[in-house]
C-alpha cells in the first residue's frame, strides 16, 4: 500500500471466477428511511409474517388519551426538542413502555428489543404509539413483534396504509385532540357517537 495514496488497499483474487459480484449488489433509491435504503424492490423487504388476526374493540377513548401520555413521559424531548418516541400501550391505555431516538426507526426498535428481552413477544394485545409519520419499514416491524394497533400523532405513508390492509393490522393517523383518521382495521375501534371524531379512509 503506498501511503501517499491515501487508505486504498488494492486486492486481487487468485480466483475471480469464484466471486459472484450479483450476490454484493445493492442499489440506491433513495437514504430518506431505513429499511427499503438501498434495495431494489419492495418484495426484497418484505418479510412473511402472517396476518394479524387478532379480534377485539378498543374504545376510542383510549385512543385519544394515548398521545397526552406519550408527551409527558418524553423526558428527552422535554431537555432537547429533537427526538422521536415509540410507546407501548396495553388495551385499557396504559403506558408500559416508551423509548426515545433521534431517529424514529431506533425507537421502534427500542421498543420492540424491551418487549423481546422481557419474552413479551407477540404483542397481540398491545398498541403502539408513534410520534411522528407512519412508514412502511414501521408497520413491517410491528407485525413482526405482532402489534395489532399502530397510532401515530402524524400521517402514514400509502405504502404504509396498503401494508396495514394486507396485514390486517388497525392503523390510525392525525391521532389529535378527539380526531383521528382509520386507514386500516376499523373494526378494532369501536364506533363513535359522533363521526365527527373519527373518519376512516
Amino acid at each position: 500500500m503506498n501511503l501517499s495514496e491515501g487508505n486504498v488497499i488494492n486486492v486481487r483474487l487468485r480466483k475471480p471466477e469464484s466471486l459472484d459480484l450479483k450476490k454484493l449488489t445493492r442499489h440506491i433509491f433513495t437514504s430518506s428511511s431505513c429499511g427499503i435504503c438501498s434495495k431494489a424492490s419492495i418484495e426484497a423487504v418484505r418479510q412473511q409474517f402472517p396476518p394479524i388476526e387478532v379480534g377485539f374493540e378498543v374504545e376510542p377513548q383510549v385512543l385519544f388519551g394515548l398521545p397526552a401520555t406519550l408527551v409527558s413521559a418524553q423526558e428527552t424531548f422535554k431537555r432537547t426538542g429533537g427526538s422521536h418516541a415509540c410507546a407501548l400501550f396495553d388495551l385499557t391505555g396504559k403506558l408500559l413502555a416508551l423509548r426515545e431516538d433521534v431517529g424514529r426507526h431506533n425507537a421502534i426498535d427500542k421498543v420492540v428489543g424491551w418487549a423481546l428481552l422481557g419474552d413479551r413477544l407477540p404483542l397481540r394485545q398491545h398498541i403502539l404509539l408513534l410520534s411522528g409519520r407512519t412508514s412502511f419499514e414501521m408497520m413491517q416491524k410491528a407485525l413482526a413483534a405482532g402489534i395489532p394497533i399502530v397510532a401515530a400523532i402524524s400521517a402514514p405513508s400509502s405504502l404504509a396504509a396498503a401494508f396495514a390492509q394486507d396485514s390486517r393490522q388497525t392503523l390510525v393517523g392525525f391521532l389529535r385532540g378527539e380526531r383521528m383518521n382509520i386507514y386500516a382495521g376499523a373494526d378494532r375501534v369501536r364506533r363513535l357517537a359522533s363521526s365527527r371524531q373519527a373518519s376512516a379512509t
